[in-house]
């Protein structure tokens, strides 16, 4: 069922061309969308906002999405729920969120140690990922698409530095998904907190750390001014948010709104990865000249080796209890051996041949 993102536009360009005068009069189809952000969120925000722009201009106004925000839902991780139920058709959140209800979620927003944000989209669009993200959603009347990448993550805010394995033993910290489980097994304690808390759960000493997106997003947030160690990423090396899709709903759409929701859908989550980007790069900029007080740390390698072996030995256990995170580990894990070698060769091969 997969389509390039050509066959798309194609699609989409084709309905375009014959909607002015075709559908002109034709019903229009207005749908609710929920995200997991508060209003005018940076970034993540913006990924919905192109969207909804794109799907209706592409439709001829015949396509109208109406976006709810966090403080108007109240429900920051309820959206799998709310669009699982049909209170909501559509939903902008990330897959990860929703591990403690359906485990198998978090391995289609990123992995530790996993693939970089362009292998990862190599893997929906022409690895298998896609479909094995179809069958899961599936079971919960619901379809899900990419809905933009932050690219590699950074490691998150420490009040003190880390050293050694001993300091992460009873660290609390705010780390969602799969890399939560992994700090777990070395004595951490993970916690999710929506993004709205974070900030006063720092200021508050609820928590001793926390990791939220990057230079993009991070700067504007100050957890700067509390906790002074910024850590290089290991956790997250492409985030991927999800737009979700009630099935029914879906299929009630003519086949040509259908199409044009992918194309936007598609389009903006490429969007937002490349407005991630430009928008780290600038404020590691402005960071680096403006706030000399952050430390940029690593992790020591003994600390990194621990992580590296947890998260391995935690895939192992998850693959040999559950048949369908026995595929999906093994279909990441194969394709990362396959297109990393061409991502040394290419990208990392350029960078280091290249540099003065």
């Amino acid at each position: 069922m997969l389509k390039s993102l050509f066959k798309n536009t194609l699609v989409a360009a084709v309905v375009m061309a014959t909607s002015v005068n075709a559908f002109a009069a034709d019903k229009v189809y207005r749908l609710k969308l929920a995200e997991s952000w508060g209003p005018n969120f940076p970034v993540f925000g913006d990924s919905v906002k192109n969207m909804v722009k794109m799907a209706e201009e592409m439709s001829n106004g015949r396509l109208k999405i109406r976006v709810d925000s966090a403080n108007k839902h109240k429900s920051a991780f309820g959206v799998f729920d709310m669009v699982k139920s049909g209170q909501y058709d559509m939903g902008h959140s990330a897959s990860y969120y929703y591990k403690g209800k359906v485990p198998n979620t978090m391995y289609f927003t990123t992995m530790p140690f996993g693939m970089t944000a362009m292998e990862q989209y190599a893997w929906f669009q022409y690895g298998g990922g896609q479909d094995l993200m179809d069958e899961l959603y599936a079971q919960h009347n619901l379809v899900a698409f990419p809905g933009g990448n932050t690219g590699v993550q950074m490691g998150g805010w420490f009040r003190k530095e880390i050293n050694s394995l001993e300091d992460l033993k009873n660290l609390k910290m705010r780390i969602p998904g799969f890399a939560g489980e992994v700090l777990a097994k070395l004595g951490a304690t993970p916690v999710n907190i929506p993004p709205g808390e974070l900030y006063t759960a720092l200021e508050r000493n609820t928590i001793d750390a926390l990791e939220w997106v990057g230079p993009s997003l991070d700067l504007r947030m100050g957890f700067h001014k509390i906790a002074p160690f910024y850590y290089m990423g290991w956790h997250e090396p492409a985030t991927e948010l999800m737009f979700i899709i009630n099935k029914k709903k879906m299929e009630k759409l003519p086949a040509d709104l259908q199409a044009i929701l992918k194309v936007a859908m598609h389009k903006a989550s490429y969007d937002m990865y490349v407005q991630s980007y430009a928008s780290s790069a600038e404020n590691w900029a402005e960071m680096t000249s403006e706030y000399p007080n952050i430390q940029v740390k690593t992790f020591p390698p003994e600390v990194l080796t621990a992580l590296k072996k947890a998260n391995d030995d935690i895939l192992a256990e998850k693959a040999a209890d559950d048949e369908m995170a026995a595929r999906i580990i093994k279909s990441q894990q194969d394709y990362l051996k396959l297109v990393r070698v061409w991502t040394d060769i290419s990208e990392f091969g350029y960078i280091q041949s290249t540099k003065e």
